[in-house]
């Protein structure tokens, strides 16, 4: 409050101030809270993604009827592709969490432990149910043409450990040794049973470089649209995802 300090003449003419100091008013900052809560939404979205969809599709998949039901529609069939979609299929009713670790493993005939894998491993094995040996047939050729091969791993020569469980390595062989065919997306009849299909995941990122994926297609449930059977992150999954990312490559292969 203000107070008057009088002199003997009666008059008053000082005023003194006695009470809190008057503050500045304060700027505001030009990133407040709600900026930084966009931010870390973001980022958490940007990063969570890769765990999201795996476990949306867990949750949400066919049954193991419905796989059965699949199956049985393509039982007793012939062709090599429906074959191999149901070698695919009957990895689904099978629990593998997902891994991407090196293991050094046997040759030929060699696998990684039952209970553990990724996408490369449900197309070796899927091969493998029918008496091809991926292993032996990708290292073989990288022993022949090394450089050949895409040179992304730091590796100075071929790994039977390891070499057929690399999307990147599987794609070169398809393309080399099996038939090339249609990355369109405009006429869904191109992609077969038994199909090897990969992708690139944009929002999968590994080392700073775009994560490819690698899969072998199957019919839909009720002979609707190809779906794919892959593990990408939740365990040998048969899903409808066959167009949801960018394909860019589609190959036949068979012995």
């Amino acid at each position: 409050m203000a107070k008057r300090s009088r002199r003997s003449s009666g008059f008053y003419d000082t005023i003194e101030y006695i009470g809190p100091r008057p503050q500045k008013p304060k700027r505001r900052k030009p990133f407040g809270g709600w900026v930084i809560l966009a931010m870390s939404v973001g980022v958490a979205f940007l990063f969570g993604r890769h765990w999201i969809e795996p476990l949306k599709a867990a949750q949400s998949g066919p049954t193991p009827a419905s796989v059965d039901d699949a199956c049985g529609k393509l039982a007793g069939s012939s062709a090599f592709g429906d074959r191999l979609a149901v070698a695919a299929l009957d990895q689904t009713k099978l629990a593998v969490d997902y891994d991407e670790s090196y293991y050094p493993i046997a040759y030929p005939n060699g696998d990684v432990p039952a209970g553990k894998g990724k996408s490369e491993d449900v197309v070796v094995r899927g091969y493998r149910a029918l008496g091809i040996d991926l292993q032996r047939l990708v290292h073989e050729d990288m022993e022949k043409d090394f450089r050949e091969y895409p040179q992304l791993f730091g590796a100075s020569g071929p790994d039977a450990s390891v070499d057929h469980r690399r999307a990147a390595n599987l794609q070169r062989f398809f393309e080399r040794h099996g038939e090339t065919l249609t990355t369109s997306k405009s006429d869904l009849s191109k992609y077969q049973p038994g199909d090897v299909i990969v992708w690139t995941h944009p929002g999968q990122v590994s080392k700073g470089k775009i994560e490819t994926r690698i899969g072998i297609v199957a019919p839909g449930p009720e002979g609707g649209e190809p779906w794919v059977v892959h593990n990408n992150g939740a365990g040998p999954v048969w899903e409808n995802c066959l167009m949801t990312y960018q394909i860019v490559g589609h190959y036949r292969f068979s012995r």
